[in-house]
């Protein structure tokens, strides 16, 4: 069993109030969860020019379920549609497509090119008419694009074998993913190819009917790694200045080319050292507990060049930002606090509930320092029975704009919902951190709560993923 208690065994308020004192932690947590009007959730947000609905955002969530060529699946659509019936009127991004075949971060993501265009042109036409029906009305519901390439975590052709494209040799994660040359780098020319694909995608999102686009800076992919290209030669690398230059091509060339629409960046605003389960500590079949790749690595938060990074958004016009931090990938419990790892991590190092108190305490930080920009918060999920209790606090009190779902979402997509319209959630859909939703795609499988989506138990990789974790 864990150390720490489990969030439902917190039967009140003021029980999670005491577990955080004990932890010397603090979080705003209001006593009730209010549905609308009274809710500060169900207050309109105005986004550079359109009003909308609410405060509640959903992540880009992939499902690892896209046909083969990048086109829209049975699967991405049903996922979309859970996400149009959510109650949120921001739907940020839907989920990753990657702007070149071989940037694909699995061989089943949406790619966004010429060949894909009215599979995704269906696709958010779908699922705004799925919100007008569930909601009477859709003019109010913002919704974009994310655009990525997946970097170091390339996996193009097989779900097991990464074909990593990387900026400079990083000396903790060449390690930890298997890279021994230099054979992965990415020249300057190849990319400003890429630049131009992604300018090239942003068209393509315009003609979809897309009201923006997001330049993916997190969780460890390409955009991610430029800002911490201190090593690289070259017009790329070293400076702020060339760390950014791929961001700032990138928006010169879609503001010229897609008058009107709209930019946003998803971004890791800050990071750690990558982590791995401690040897010494593992119990049988069950991993240990986190510890730092690197002893000497950055184990705390530091804003300095996520601050940097948000004054050039300032100055590029970009206003939403998407704020999350680190990677799953190699330190996942501050960027998705959970109380139970994938079957690729480690367990927890700390109480989760401190992983949700750094990101929204991080984010109420860069909030302060730039009211004019329109800040969504990350880190949520955990909190689970309370998560609406603490995201209308942070709300109520300026720290953060709107607040995003995203493992929530897959296990309970009408949380929003229900939460405006009776202030009240259903216990049995709350996302209990389980992991299946890693733990699949880390073994090849599609991506979906298992435990509490009944359609997924229906899929033959449900089977397979407990063998899986039998044996793990």
């Amino acid at each position: 069993m864990s150390a720490f208690p489990r969030v439902a065994a917190l039967k009140t308020v003021a029980a999670l109030r005491g577990r955080l004192q004990e932890l010397g932690l603090s979080l705003a947590c209001d006593e009730a969860a209010l549905a609308a009007p009274e809710s500060p959730l169900a207050a309109p947000v105005e986004v550079e020019g359109f009003r909308c609905g609410n405060r509640w955002v959903i992540h880009p969530m992939e499902g690892w379920d896209a046909e083969a060529d990048g086109r829209v699946s049975d699967l991405v659509r049903r996922r979309w549609h859970n996400f149009a019936r959510s109650g949120a009127k921001w739907l940020w991004g839907g989920e990753a497509m990657a702007v070149v075949p071989e940037g694909r971060a699995n061989p089943r993501q949406l790619i966004i090119n010429e060949a894909n265009e009215d599979s995704l042109k269906e696709l958010l036409a779908g699922t705004v008419e799925v919100h007008r029906q569930a909601f009477g009305a859709a003019d109010d519901l913002l919704v974009g694009f994310q655009l990525t390439h997946s970097g170091r975590f390339c996996r193009p052709n097989s779900q097991k074998k990464y074909e990593p494209r990387t900026l400079y040799r990083h000396p903790v994660l060449d390690r930890k993913f298997g890279i021994d040359s230099d054979a992965p780098l990415l020249s300057d020319e190849e990319l400003r190819r890429l630049i131009e694909r992604y300018i090239a995608a942003a068209r393509i999102a315009q003609r979809c009917g897309a009201h923006f686009v997001d330049v993916k800076h997190c969780h460890g992919y390409l955009g991610h790694e430029f800002l911490s290209a201190h090593t690289r030669p070259g017009d790329f690398g070293g400076s702020f200045e060339n760390r950014t230059r791929f961001l700032r091509e990138i928006v010169a060339g879609i503001r010229a080319a897609c008058p009107g629409l709209r930019i946003g960046v998803r971004l890791s605003t800050f990071d750690f050292v990558a982590f791995k389960p401690d040897p010494a500590r593992a119990e049988g079949k069950k991993l240990g507990p986190g510890i730092p790749e690197d002893p000497a690595g950055v184990t705390a938060v530091d804003l300095t060049e996520g601050i940097r990074f948000l004054e050039l958004c300032r100055a590029l016009g970009i206003r939403m930002i998407n704020v999350s931090a680190g990677s799953p990938y190699y330190n996942p419990h501050i960027q998705r606090p959970a109380l139970f790892p994938p079957s690729d991590g480690y367990q927890p190092p700390e109480d989760p509930l401190a992983g949700c108190v750094r990101q929204i305490d991080a984010t109420a930080e860069l909030k302060q320092r730039f009211p004019d920009l329109v800040l969504v918060g990350t880190g949520y999920t955990y909190l689970q029975e309370y998560l609406p209790h603490v995201a209308q606090a942070q709300v109520r009190a300026g720290r953060v704009d709107a607040v995003g779902l995203g493992r929530m979402v897959l296990s309970y997509p009408t949380l929003p919902a229900d939460v405006l319209r009776t202030g009240l959630m259903n216990n049995k859909a709350i996302c209990r951190t389980f992991s299946d939703c890693t733990t699949g795609p880390r073994n090849g499988l599609r991506s979906g709560c298992f435990p509490l989506d009944p359609f997924y138990r229906t899929l033959p990789d449900y089977k397979e993923l407990q063998q899986i974790k039998a044996g793990a």
